[in-house]
């Protein structure tokens, strides 16, 4: 049976801008300049360093995932606020998740995000990101910075808004948003799903089952 987590896989080939800002840091800033920053400043820079990185990296373009893991693991994390994602995704189920549990959705949500935008990475060729005007009362601590993807070479511009919360540690995303879908809400929606038919439990083992077969697909595809 085809879980409902495998619906946002249709947008793929949207989500390119997305995993390549969420790289966050292959040329980037260091984790305490980029404190500084106010969010749109933030999310401007790391992107356009980024995409200028993985457009001169053959290996990520070919969809290397070990090298993409890596690069999550040491980059990614600093600026992407995954627990409150996660959590986030979870909804009203995340309080009745032992701590354990907790951490085992919270692993598999972020490599399951790893593996869907991994092969969005070999599609970054001539994209270029436009920054709306950003609009916040300097005392708010969650923000918007809306943003669109153009590719030179045709087609629709796609629309990415990141949603960031201010912590004690700086500006950190929370939230994405692309061609008007939430990543948190649509996933929120495929959990509350599985967690009805088999509980926590169940959300667990169908997002553990769902990594390995993208790693096996992954592994196939190398050889």
């Amino acid at each position: 049976m085809t879980s409902p987590i495998l619906d946002l896989q249709k947008l793929r080939g949207a989500f390119i801008g997305f995993f390549a800002a969420c790289a966050l840091g292959i040329a980037g800033p260091s984790f305490a300049q980029a404190q500084g920053l106010a969010p749109d400043a933030l999310v401007k820079k790391l992107t356009e360093e980024v995409l200028a990185t993985v457009k001169g990296d053959k290996d990520i373009q070919s969809g290397n995932i070990s090298k993409i893991q890596s690069l999550v693991e040491t980059t990614v994390l600093p600026y992407v606020n995954f627990q409150k994602m996660t959590a986030s995704a979870v909804g009203r189920n995340w309080s009745q998740a032992t701590p354990e549990q907790q951490k085992q959705i919270t692993d598999q949500f972020r490599q399951l995000l790893i593996y869907t935008y991994s092969g969005a990475l070999t599609e970054v060729r001539d994209q270029q990101v436009q920054y709306k005007p950003f609009r916040a009362d300097p005392a708010d601590t969650v923000v918007q910075v809306n943003s669109q993807i153009v590719d030179t070479r045709g087609g629709e511009p796609i629309t990415l808004n990141y949603r960031l919360e201010k912590g004690s540690d700086g500006w950190k995303i929370i939230d994405v948003n692309v061609l008007g879908v939430w990543l948190v809400e649509n996933y929120r929606n495929t959990f509350q799903q599985e967690i009805t038919k088999g509980g926590i439990d169940g959300l667990i083992k169908t997002l553990t089952e769902k990594n390995r077969s993208l790693a096996n697909s992954s592994a196939r595809r190398k050889s």
